[in-house]
């Protein structure tokens, strides 16, 4: 059984954050487990409160598994202040896992930031150089450089330039722009794209977490990088056509889309 560790902060809704990567994990094949970061008080609707873990607890969590069990590959999500940036990033270099990806969230779907402005210069100095892969969105690539991304020319440039800061590669997710879903992989030299038709659905909750979960789980699995993100786009894909109204708010992804399929199980896809 492969294996991948999620740090991340909790979604109590379900949609996103560890539950997101706990249910991607399962849904691909690799056996999870978990170091929390934060807690959010979330629905569908937004984010109304979030608690910090403190980060002897959040580096305890991940010396705990990684003293017991083999990991295959880490996932790292929300990490919103600088001391908990410096814990990930100390227990990292410890251990020295296979396979990084982090996924740099900063602001939730309904607009609450996930992160504190001076963390975001240590995510990029202590984390970036530790991850095989970043993945960061438009709207998260125009914070981290201060510019303006408005076609897939600029997701380029913005890849090379995040990539300058220490990762291995780097994912540019375009689903902010309009037209085909076009995502941007940048290893140092060459530029791959990643397409996808644009699924016509509000339900998209937690799809940044689910998509950098996939990736892991399939880098856990034995992909190359290329190969665990065509991989990954694809299972989102899938997840979006099949996500559902839940809740009075943006509903999340189906996870399970193809279990359930193949159980002939039908919730009722709501775009």
């Amino acid at each position: 059984m492969r294996t991948a560790l999620t740090i991340a902060g909790s979604d109590s809704s379900g949609g996103a954050g560890i539950q997101a990567d706990l249910k991607t994990f399962s849904a691909l094949g690799v056996y999870g487990m978990s170091a929390i970061t934060a807690v959010t008080a979330q629905n569908t609707c937004g984010v109304s409160a979030v608690q910090d873990i403190s980060p002897e607890i959040t580096s305890a969590q991940i010396e705990a598994v990684f003293s017991d069990i083999r990991v295959d590959a880490v996932k790292i999500g929300m990490v919103s202040r600088v001391e908990t940036i410096e814990a990930i990033a100390s227990a990292l270099r410890r251990f020295a896992p296979r396979c990084v990806v982090l996924d740099p969230v900063m602001v939730a779907k309904s607009g609450h930031r996930l992160i504190q402005p001076d963390a975001v210069a240590a995510l990029c100095s202590q984390l970036f150089p530790l991850a095989d892969v970043i993945t960061p969105n438009i709207p998260e690539a125009e914070v981290l450089l201060g510019e303006t991304i408005s076609d897939v020319p600029a997701m380029e440039r913005a890849a090379r330039a995040l990539r300058a800061l220490g990762a291995r590669f780097v994912l540019v997710k375009g689903g902010h722009l309009v037209g085909e879903a076009v995502d941007v992989l940048f290893d140092g030299e060459r530029y791959m794209h990643f397409t996808a038709l644009r699924i016509p659905t509000r339900h998209t909750h937690g799809t940044g977490c689910t998509l950098s979960a996939a990736i892991a789980a399939h880098l856990a699995l034995g992909c190359s990088v290329p190969e665990a993100v065509a991989r990954a786009k694809e299972y989102i894909s899938g997840a979006i056509a099949e996500a559902f109204a839940l809740g009075q708010g943006v509903g999340p992804v189906h996870h399970f889309f193809d279990l359930y399929r193949k159980a002939g199980v039908n919730i009722g896809s709501q775009g």
